[in-house]
């Protein structure tokens, strides 16, 4: 989430929904646009320990909450027309739970030292201040490629093996920068382009629209191995190997 509620979220719906009382309950907040594949590694290292159960990923980012009208500024500029609300939810099946979505083979997570003013929000007097660095796109062009390699080499996989990309939409710069860092042309980012031009960015719901129009629309073959990624305030990254 963006903003912070209490009751939770989820509380609310489990009143509105008459959801089980027994839902065990993690309410995720402050890790902006990274938090949807974030969510989704960690929903799958729960359903890891129970593979009888589920567990429910719920995105929900209210950008325009934090306009802030004085705010002249470049980056408030930019984060204004750029970030949207929207809201998301995926459902993540353990091992003995049938379903038609990829597998979740493996996840990585990894943290860059001292970059915590790339990206974030500042609280002030008068609600959320955007801390949005123009080397947002420069710290995905050097890390990301580095890292994409690794975690895939983790699993005896190189880029060349993966069919279908699923990117957080971030922006012009930062989907240019993500093509530059893993050799892509934009085809192979073709959903997250798509996805950014009718909705901007929703924040961590994101990366969730992309997965949504690529299962929608663009399903891979059977067997194809694919990779949900996102980066956000930290400055940090999220991967998640998929197979279709």
């Amino acid at each position: 989430m963006t903003g912070i509620s209490s009751p939770s979220i989820e509380a609310r719906l489990v009143n509105r929904m008459q959801l089980s009382r027994n839902i065990k309950r993690v309410p995720v907040f402050g890790l902006g646009c990274v938090a949807g594949a974030a969510g989704i590694a960690r929903a799958a290292d729960y359903v890891k320990a129970y593979p009888d159960q589920c567990a429910i990923l719920l995105s929900v980012e209210l950008c325009s909450l934090t306009l802030q009208t004085d705010d002249l500024s470049i980056a408030n500029l930019i984060s204004t027309g750029l970030f949207g609300d929207g809201a998301a939810a995926v459902i993540v099946g353990g091992d003995n739970v049938p379903g038609t979505g990829p597998e979740i083979i493996a996840t990585k997570s990894i943290f860059y030292s001292d970059t915590e003013r790339v990206m974030g929000w500042d609280i002030s007097e008068t609600g959320f201040r955007i801390v949005l660095s123009p080397q947002v796109p420069d710290v995905v062009a050097k890390n990301l490629g580095g890292d994409m390699d690794t975690f895939l080499a983790e699993n005896g996989l190189t880029l060349r093996d993966i069919g279908c990309w699923v990117a957080h939409t971030g922006g012009p710069k930062v989907l240019r920068a993500t093509q530059q860092a893993l050799g892509l042309d934009e085809k192979a980012l073709s959903a997250s382009w798509d996805c950014l031009a009718r909705m901007g960015n929703l924040s961590s719901a994101s990366v969730l629209m992309v997965l949504e129009e690529t299962m929608q629309r663009r399903k891979p073959e059977p067997g194809t191995w694919s990779v949900l990624a996102a980066m956000g305030p930290g400055f940090c990254s999220e991967l998640v190997l998929l197979r279709w």
